[in-house]
């Protein structure tokens, strides 16, 4: 394999690991909170249905990089994540196989909208894995600026979500994200730093879950550059190989107690 060193090139490189941080920002804090819930595949589902707002706008003749595009996005999330708080006051006990049924009706029902669009193919790719390399600063701002009023909200409330705030919450974070890095890169940024260090706890767990993240992020672009691979699917597993080498640190491995109550995201008294 020729390895293409030219590929390190700042100016693609940049912006995708800003984009890889803003992700990581919301994602990592919510990330605790869905494991602690034992949602697990909330982020899919959820970012499954901003994909399916997207597609629809597209569907409709809005311009993909247009801003109907991401209203379309943001509602459909938003609807998503309503109909997911009624659920879980409904009907606690089923919400996980609730949740899977709603990821299995959003992706079928892009697979209905895209059946008979020459593009697709290219365009379901481009929702999974993303367009990570492609991103420019400028689309970062609406992103990054919604990142810090969602943190924000997450720091008053001092980690405290429940019902439609967290869901809404929740579902706000994964529209900004879903678009700039896919569906795929979505789950992995909630659930592998989350997982990865599981069994720490206090400002300590936040902080190495912050650095599993960037680490994969900025490993995975340069691997990608360099090997010339898919950005988006390679990066998956550099999240996963350093969630793996993290856990050769004592502190990071630590046995998780069994029945342990959720620890709070923002607590200052940690």
């Amino acid at each position: 394999m020729t390895l293409n060193w030219e590929g390190l090139d700042m100016s693609i490189l940049g912006p995708a690991c800003v984009a890889g941080l803003i992700v990581l920002s919301t994602h990592v804090p919510l990330g605790k909170q869905v494991l602690s819930r034992g949602i697990i595949f909330i982020d899919l589902a959820i970012a499954q249905i901003a994909g399916l707002g997207v597609i629809l706008a597209q569907a409709m003749g809005i311009d993909e990089h247009g801003f109907g595009v991401q209203v379309s996005a943001a509602v459909a999330a938003l609807a998503g994540a309503g109909l997911l708080s009624w659920t879980d006051r409904r009907w606690p006990e089923y919400q996980e196989p609730l949740i899977g049924t709603l990821f299995v009706l959003a992706a079928t029902g892009g697979l209905l909208l895209l059946a008979n669009n020459p593009q697709g193919g290219e365009h379901l790719k481009d929702l999974l894995v993303g367009q990570i390399l492609w991103v420019s600063y400028a689309q970062l701002i609406p992103a990054a600026v919604l990142s810090v009023v969602l943190l924000g909200f997450m720091w008053l409330r001092r980690g405290r979500l429940a019902g439609l705030a967290f869901y809404g919450l929740f579902a706000l974070a994964i529209t900004a994200s879903v678009q700039l890095v896919g569906v795929y890169l979505v789950f992995a940024s909630l659930i592998v730093p989350a997982l990865a260090t599981a069994g720490m706890r206090g400002r300590g767990r936040l902080t190495a879950a912050y650095v599993i993240g960037a680490m994969g992020y900025v490993t995975g672009l340069a691997l990608s550059a360099v090997l010339d691979l898919p950005s988006g699917a390679l990066i998956v597993w550099t999240l996963a190989g350093c969630a793996l080498l993290a856990q050769l640190v004592p502190a990071v491995r630590r046995s998780h107690p069994a029945h342990a109550t959720p620890e709070v995201v923002f607590d200052a008294a940690a």
